[in-house]
């Protein structure tokens, strides 16, 4: 029985996972990423037939505990944003390897124009670097049907699937038309668990396997069921719209496209679909939100003088997300037809929210570090990289999750002095610990601060998989206990703070302080509650 539902992007994946008979998803909360794994939390459905849904303490955890229910022969779903596949690779990569059981979809959500990110990186890449199918869709009826797609790909060779959306399809809304729900899939092993034991002799094994399945992922591609090819009578161009950019196209072209349009939704590239394109039109226009990766591909394979037109060729732009705009000089389109973004709006830039635990961090941390000459502070990703804008100017670096306090030891490993980490509680047991271990072994010269605000606070109020047991978490590490100290993060406390923060960074070792206050955003969130 088919339902209408107005959804974004990413629920239109939760729920299509759901009516997949998805038994387990897995993630770590990141925009544009974490409302498909809120929504399967939220569902009533879900709840029902008991689908695991709990967060997971970083990406790689995810990935591999996905892959561990794929092995019983269960249907796993994973989801982050594009630079959490940085995190999982290990696994992912892996994954392609040893082959799944169940059917196991990798959802990447990138964030071209960094929305909320620290890079531009394009997914489909680990897609093409670990050798399996990807599939990508250009609306929310398709991020639902896909979905199903993707498992049943899944199963059928037995490979993971990487399943690529963008920020805009996944924070905007259409009505999805949702179908009829399947079953779980039993417990059953492996046929051949043999293959999961990557030790060289296997891997060796599985990965001419591997290779030899790609013209079968060719064939599936080239078959053309969700990618698809449209004859136009204006044979000047022809386009290649990859997943949300088709949209962009088709919004100046309401009627139909005049010129012949090949609309890529799953990779590899089907070769046979765009040599056709390649002998009946003059040139070819490749538009893709992300980097220009089938551009390339298409260049690599047809360099016999045809013109392309692209980012590589400056006909579209190489940064920021692709919009409807952005073709309007490519196509030769009257610029007067479409209505231009207003410039009277003025931007604002993000800021700490009045109020919030870390603002009264900072201002201790920065009235201490002005009575030392060269004071290094090496910050992470959270609500607190936002210390780096006025009023607080704190932070000197901001690299990537965990990188706080590996960078500080450096430092300290260099002789800087005095070398202060501030990470979050979120960030700290997704990939801080081991940096902590680092920091301990060698006995480093460092403190760190591990803003607590009890929640995974940047992306709404998550749950954090340390709350309540950091003082515990870094005791067990190695650090003295006498040099883990807690604060709370209050403007009446300010001389207390500093004293602990101007005590510790005289320490000669690793020192923890953990300034510990409750988000407001879900200190507000429970009040209304009670």
């Amino acid at each position: 029985m088919s339902n209408k539902f107005l959804l974004l992007g990413d629920e239109a994946i939760a729920q299509g996972a759901i009516d997949a008979g998805l038994s387990g998803v897995y993630a770590y909360p990141g925009t544009p990423s974490t409302e498909i794994t809120e929504y399967i939390q939220a569902s009533k459905t879900a709840g029902e037939r008991q689908i695991h849904s709990k967060w997971c303490t970083n990406e790689k955890t995810a990935m591999e505990a996905a892959l561990g229910m794929s092995y019983v022969g269960k249907r796993a779903l994973v989801c982050m944003k594009h630079v959490g596949m940085n995190v999982c690779a290990d696994a992912f990569v892996n994954a392609a390897m040893s082959g799944v059981n169940g059917g196991l979809v990798v959802v990447a959500a990138d964030d071209p124009s960094m929305h909320s990110s620290q890079n531009e990186q394009d997914s489909r890449f680990y897609g093409k670097f670990a050798l399996v199918p990807v599939i990508e869709p250009a609306t929310q009826q398709e991020a639902y049907d896909f979905i199903k797609i993707a498992f049943d790909l899944s199963e059928k060779y037995k490979i993971p699937v990487l399943f690529r959306i963008v920020t805009r399809l996944a924070h905007s809304r259409a009505v999805v038309t949702t179908g009829n729900e399947r079953s779980e899939n039993p417990l059953q092993y492996p046929s051949n668990p043999g293959q999961w034991v990557l030790m060289p002799l296997v891997a060796k094994v599985r990965y001419k396997a591997l290779i030899s399945d790609q013209d079968k992922f060719l064939q599936e591609s080239e078959s053309l069921s969700i990618n698809k090819y449209y004859d136009g009578e204006d044979k000047s161009i022809g386009i290649i719209a990859c997943g949300i950019a088709y949209n962009y196209l088709m919004e100046h072209y309401q009627d139909g496209c005049p010129y012949p349009v090949l609309k890529i939704s799953q990779y590899p590239l089907p070769k046979k679909q765009i040599m056709q394109m390649r002998h009946e039109c003059n040139a070819l226009l490749i538009i893709e939100d992300g980097q220009p990766l089938v551009e390339e591909m298409i260049r690599g394979f047809m360099d016999d003088g045809i013109k392309v037109y692209g980012k590589l060729s400056g006909d579209l732009p190489r940064t920021g997300e692709l919009t409807p705009d952005d073709l309007i000089k490519v196509l030769h389109l009257d610029e007067k037809q479409y209505y231009r973004p207003s410039e009277q709006v003025v931007s604002r830039p993000p800021a700490l929210c009045m109020g919030c635990g870390h603002r009264d961090m900072y201002a201790a941390l920065n009235e201490v570090l002005r009575e030392y000459t060269d004071a290094k502070v090496f910050s992470d990703i959270g609500c607190y990289t936002l210390g780096f804008l006025s009023p607080f100017h704190a932070i000197h670096s901001v690299i990537d999750m965990g990188a706080s306090i590996t960078m500080a030891k450096g430092a300290a490993d260099a002789g800087q002095f005095p070398s202060v980490a501030v990470i979050g509680d979120s960030t700290f047991t997704h990939s801080g610990i081991t940096g902590l271990l680092d920091a301990v072994n060698a006995n480093a010269n460092m403190t760190i601060i591990i803003s607590d605000n009890l929640t995974t606070g940047m992306t709404g109020g998550q749950d954090s998989a340390g709350t309540g047991r950091l003082e515990q978490i870094c005791i067990g590490m190695g650090v003295d206990p006498a040099h883990v100290r807690v604060a709370i993060p209050l403007p009446k406390n300010m001389e207390e703070m500093k004293d602990i923060i101007r005590e510790e960074i005289n320490y000669p070792g690793v020192s923890v302080i953990i300034p510990r206050r409750e988000c407001i955003q879900t200190a507000r969130r429970h009040a209304k509650k009670q």
